[in-house]
């Protein structure tokens, strides 16, 4: 829990302020008003929902314009990803542009948030990497497993929401940080 903050969880626990299934945003609001929240925080909390599109739509109204939105989760080719039985989704490198109307230029799926990737950093291993260039890191990370000890992606919520336009993609600068 966070203190200062208004933390939220699927049950009552001390310092849960809001208890909410963050599954059920395609049927029931979260209790706070539209451009409510400047900032979220979610910690290993992601890659537990099945529903994350009109989760992302439902944090998406209650945001400010510009909001930050800060998500870490395990990367989706570590083992981290897949031994825990209450993952249900893996995210990588490009999972959170699908956050942004940009990345619906081919098809409408009625999801109407709007989030863009202000940074990505993956976790590595400063034993193996340190000295490393991080396109030769990048090489890794896209070619084996286990080389991500965590994902933490920073976005912003874009009000208006913008066109789904695949010219409005960005590239995702990828950083690393080395532990």
């Amino acid at each position: 829990m966070l203190e200062g903050w208004i933390n939220l969880d699927l049950i009552k626990l001390p310092g849960v302020d809001v208890v909410a299934n963050l599954d059920e945003c395609t049927n029931v609001k979260l209790p706070f008003e539209d451009d409510y929240f400047e900032e979220f925080y979610a910690s290993h909390l992601i890659e537990h929902i099945k529903n994350a599109l009109p989760m992302m739509q439902e944090l998406h109204r209650i945001a400010k314009p510009n909001a930050k939105a800060t998500f870490r989760c395990p990367y989706g080719s570590s083992d981290e990803a897949f031994e825990d039985p209450t993952h249900v989704r893996q995210y990588f490198l490009n999972s959170f542009g699908y956050f942004g109307q940009p990345f619906y230029w081919r098809a409408d799926y009625g999801y109407r948030g709007d989030w863009k990737v202000k940074r990505l950093i993956l976790t590595v291993d400063k034993n193996k990497y340190d000295g490393v260039e991080p396109y030769k890191i990048l090489e890794e990370v896209n070619k084996f497993r286990n080389i991500v000890k965590e994902m933490v992606v920073e976005l912003i919520a874009i009000k208006p929401i913008r066109e789904p336009n695949k010219d409005l993609q960005d590239r995702v600068n990828v950083e690393f940080n080395l532990v």
